[in-house]
């Protein structure tokens, strides 16, 4: 990409500051200063010279680095088929969103994201390819790898299954390329099965079952017995062991038994049945995408919601959309939502619309925040080097993508962050984009857990080269 001789461009000015910029840039990864204002924040911890050089001189071949041409192409490998395959076209969206803006213009590009500038990132246009995870792990791990080896992707982004994102995690970290999760809620992505090359956005299992706990237990009461269903898959597995844990020791409540479904599942009578016949207060339907909207639907055809209360721990706008009115006043957590009105949320929300017509999903907005996190990072690393973009992001604080304050964590690459709880709206009340009211936003302070507990403790990232 040719630059425009006659402005001065951000990295510029970086080199004309010299070390002088490099050593405010270092004491502000030290001090841990967020963003004022909702600019990009404080840095990671950086290298000592993040924004001078030629990529091929400096750094020695890593992964897909360096580029060749003036082009760099990102993958983005979502379910198109399968039962979260309307997730992945919202995720699709917004990558293809993300990149317009990267080259363009546009968006947070614009209005939140400083270190970007709209002219593609380091001077190279950025470009993509992208894959049908078919919700499936090896279908996703064989798309992901022909990103990696024959399209030359420099970073590799993509979920909704949190299996699929742990077996392309663990692919990315073995060919040293960047991974940015979009979707993937289950505790082991960043715990057992955390990577050096991986970081996500999105809270998981363990802090669901610490913002809902709470909620619940104000609603309705303590002493109560529950049942669980659960997606068997690593995600469903978290899930529910989770729940059991926040429900009992936070709640009060008393776990009567937890079953296993199949992913996939389209009937889930018999296992409904069997929850019926033990009489819970309380039924967790640990299921999501198309499965949670059948699972809850066919509860409500049940008419168990007349004899139990009915949790669906995690929502977004597709699924509650496809539930319907099943969803009346059933408690769950989202990603995020077009609800929360403030400045990064409003705008992400009018550029989606303004492109597709259409408000964006929880999702959506993962995925678009994620590319553009991984393409500043770049900018301020100087290079798309993997090993200078990940030591820019961990330990990284911002304050740009709707969610308040947030922390990168370095020692599990776990963003922490506030978790929006929401309760399903009844029919009558539902609108396009709006299915569900917040009911609270938990804030990152009152959950989460340290380095050396939880689902962290088990986490080894594993090395840098």
């Amino acid at each position: 990409m040719v630059r425009d001789n006659d402005s001065l461009h951000r990295r510029d000015v970086l080199k004309v500051a010299g070390a002088g910029t490099v050593g405010i840039a270092g004491l502000a990864g030290c001090s841990g200063g967020g963003s004022d204002g909702g600019g990009d924040g404080g840095g990671g911890s950086g290298s000592d010279d993040a924004s001078s050089g030629s990529d091929t001189e400096e750094y020695p071949s890593l992964g897909n680095f360096p580029i060749d041409g003036d082009t760099a192409t990102f993958g983005f490998n979502v379910p198109q088929s399968g039962p979260y395959a309307s997730e992945g076209q919202d995720e699709l969206r917004a990558y293809e969103l993300a990149v317009k803006h990267l080259n363009n213009g546009g968006g947070w590009v614009d209005s939140r994201f400083d270190d970007l500038s709209g002219d593609g990132v380091l001077d190279f246009t950025i470009d993509y390819v992208d894959g049908d995870t078919a919700t499936d792990a090896d279908t996703a791990r064989q798309s992901a790898s022909r990103m990696i080896q024959r399209d030359g992707a420099v970073m590799v982004s993509g979920g909704s299954s949190s299996a699929v994102a742990i077996a392309v995690q663990g692919l990315c970290q073995n060919e040293n390329v960047m991974f940015m999760a979009c979707l993937t809620h289950s505790n082991d992505t960043t715990g057992k099965d955390c990577a050096r090359y991986g970081f996500r956005e999105v809270f998981n299992a363990y802090m669901t079952g610490q913002a809902l706990a709470p909620v619940v237990r104000e609603e309705y009461g303590t002493d109560l017995d529950f049942y669980q269903l659960y997606a068997d898959y690593s995600w469903g597995q978290t899930q529910q062991s989770s729940m059991e844990q926040f429900m009992t020791d936070v709640a009060g409540w008393s776990q009567i038994d937890s079953v296993a479904t199949p992913l996939g599942t389209t009937d889930f009578s018999n296992y409904l049945s069997g929850a019926a016949s033990e009489n819970p207060d309380v039924l967790i339907l640990n299921h999501y995408g198309l499965d949670g909207a059948n699972s809850v639907q066919q509860a409500v055809d049940a008419g168990l919601d007349e004899d139990m209360e009915i949790m669906l721990p995690v929502y977004n706008r597709p699924m509650a959309q496809a539930a319907g009115g099943a969803i009346e006043d059933v408690f769950g957590t989202v990603a995020w939502t077009a609800q929360i009105d403030n400045g990064p949320s409003n705008e992400f929300t009018q550029a989606f619309q303004n492109e597709y017509d259409r408000i964006p999903s929880g999702v959506a907005q993962l995925a678009y925040a994620q590319t553009l996190q991984y393409a500043a990072a770049v900018e301020r690393a100087g290079t798309f080097y993997p090993v200078e973009v990940i030591n820019q992001l961990e330990g990284y604080e911002y304050d740009n993508i709707g969610m308040g304050e947030e922390l990168m964590r370095a020692c599990d690459h776990q963003a922490q962050r506030d978790v929006p709880v929401v309760r399903g709206l009844p029919e009558s009340d539902q609108s396009e984009g709006n299915y569900y009211e917040i009911a609270t936003i938990t804030s990152r302070e009152d959950i989460g857990y340290a380095c050396d507990a939880g689902p962290s403790a088990e986490c080894d990232l594993g090395s840098y080269e």
